[in-house]
């Protein structure tokens, strides 16, 4: 993703909707738990870390039962605590560093068994008195905790990691099969596509994403028509990786997650999926299915817009004039324009709103055609009670030609027939808008094709029309044609319009 172009936008629930929906996740509420159930004889460890004879009574608090499982999860609910500071260990911390010098002099330090002076947190207070910015600022803390540990894979799996470990040797990461920081860029960049995935379709933003088609966003190069089996073997490998990501994700709240099916990790051996792993799989759901929640869609906007992303929410321009809609909508997908549109719309008197999309539709430059096609969309939400703004604009050389097709789309009668001039200037800035929002699409190559085919000599006078965009246009059209000969015509039109600005 560019950091310069704007995301599409995003529907967000209500701040305070939001934040219960960060103190009911999973994680979240065990930390908080944890926080109240801490006091000064809780004892940590060197770094603020339970110590393993008390990670039992902390999972019993939490209701997770018994086991190594429930101890793991107990250990990062604490964790996530003392992170966000709902817990102090500070006290304790320095009593551990009292102990260990008095172990050097001689005394008795009680190595091992960790210090105590737990208190609760400045934090802690913002759950039941603060706003609910407040509370969504602790939730989005707990969240990057959890993502950096999700960045981290399990030791046993970077050759020659443990071993370093377990001989107390110095560790070189520069010499282990592992890079931390390509490994948080891999995460960051997963979860940017999540999100760019989850808001950017047709569909509707709670549709899940297969884990196939994340894995495969990030590794499959664009221009690739079918993936190598190099390739589908690295996508098969990150599924995994993402698999165990996802896990330690859902209990914050960020997603929805399905596994990957655990008959499939069965018949690859644990080690890889099976080879061919392919996105469009009838059966993807087996892959694994990873869905963006509310508090998600929330926490990831956070995470683009503290990266230096543009952002967006929808309903952020209901308050904002006509210019600042068609020019922030120009860079939209057409349904999340189209839903901007309807909210400016909402809060405007018809007649008043098509008479302001016009104005601010006028204009010669680059983005001219792009604004006036989505003026154009606008005013298609409008019915007759709009008919005068439009017969205002019929001798507008830039407007004149949108009107005409508005009036009789709509049944008006009297409308005046354009002239050839005017026909002609709204063909190039129609094609200038469709090359602009979707470049050389296959609806651009057939509008291409239709145009050359219903209009002999269409190329003789098309280099002569007086747009900024005539010789880019007939560039395009010259790229795009089928025919080599019509090809051909277009590229010694666009060479003459050219040399027409040039001169002019």
């Amino acid at each position: 993703m560019s950091d310069s172009a704007p995301l599409p936008p995003v529907r967000l629930h209500p701040e305070a909707e939001l934040a219960r929906y960060a103190l009911a996740a999973p994680l979240l509420a065990r930390a908080v738990r944890l926080a109240r159930w801490a006091g000064p004889g809780t004892r940590v460890g060197a770094g603020g870390e339970l110590v393993e004879e008390q990670l039992p009574d902390a999972a019993a608090e939490l209701g997770l039962g018994e086991g190594p499982d429930a101890e793991a999860d107990a250990s990062a609910a604490w964790r996530v605590a003392v992170d966000i500071g709902l817990i102090d260990v500070s006290a304790a911390e320095n009593a551990d560093e009292a102990d260990e010098a008095d172990g050097a002099d001689g005394a008795d330090g009680g190595e091992g068994e960790g210090a105590s002076g737990v208190v609760a947190g400045d934090e802690l207070g913002l759950v039941t008195s603060g706003s609910p910015a407040d509370v969504l600022g602790l939730w989005l803390a707990a969240l990057e905790t959890v993502i950096a540990d999700a960045g981290v894979p399990d030791l046993d799996d970077i050759d020659g990691l443990a071993d370093a470990v377990a001989g107390g040797g110095t560790v070189d990461l520069g010499g282990l099969d592992w890079d931390p920081e390509a490994e948080a860029e891999f995460l960051d960049g997963v979860l940017g596509n999540l999100y760019l995935l989850s808001v950017g379709g047709d569909g509707p933003e709670e549709q899940p994403v297969p884990l196939p088609a994340l894995a495969a966003s990030m590794l499959v190069p664009d221009d690739m028509a079918e993936p190598t089996d190099a390739v589908l073997e690295q996508v098969s490998d990150a599924m995994l990786r993402l698999d165990d990501q996802f896990r330690m994700l859902e209990p914050t709240g960020l997603v929805e997650f399905r596994p990957v099916d655990e008959e499939l990790m069965a018949e690859s051996d644990g080690d890889e999926l099976p080879a061919g792993t392919d996105p469009d799989d009838e059966d993807v759901s087996r892959y694994g299915m990873v869905r963006l929640t509310p508090l998600g869609r929330y926490g990831l906007r956070s995470r683009l817009l503290e990266a230096g992303f543009q952002a967006p929410v929808v309903g952020d321009l209901t308050e904002r004039g006509a210019d600042a809609l068609l020019a922030a909508t120009a860079g939209y997908p057409e349904p999340a324009a189209r839903t901007e549109t309807e909210l400016w719309l909402e809060r405007r008197e018809p007649l008043g709103a098509a008479r302001e999309l016009l104005a601010a539709a006028r204009g010669a430059d680059e983005a001219g055609p792009l604004r006036r096609l989505r003026c154009q969309q606008a005013l298609a939400l409008l019915g007759a009670e709009v008919e005068p703004a439009l017969r205002e604009v019929l001798d507008d050389p830039e407007l004149g030609g949108l009107a005409r097709v508005w009036l009789t789309e709509h049944g008006a009668s009297d409308v005046p027939p354009p002239g050839e001039a005017m026909i002609f200037w709204l063909t190039i800035d129609t094609l200038a808008a469709q090359l602009a929002a979707e470049g050389n699409s296959a609806e651009l190559q057939a509008l291409v094709e239709g145009l050359a085919q219903q209009h002999s000599g269409f190329f003789d006078t098309a280099w002569r029309v007086a747009h900024p965009a005539t010789a880019e246009v007939l560039e395009a059209m010259g790229r795009l044609h089928p025919d080599k000969r019509v090809a051909k015509e277009a590229r010694k039109a666009a060479f003459k319009a050219r040399s027409q600005q040039h001169s002019g």
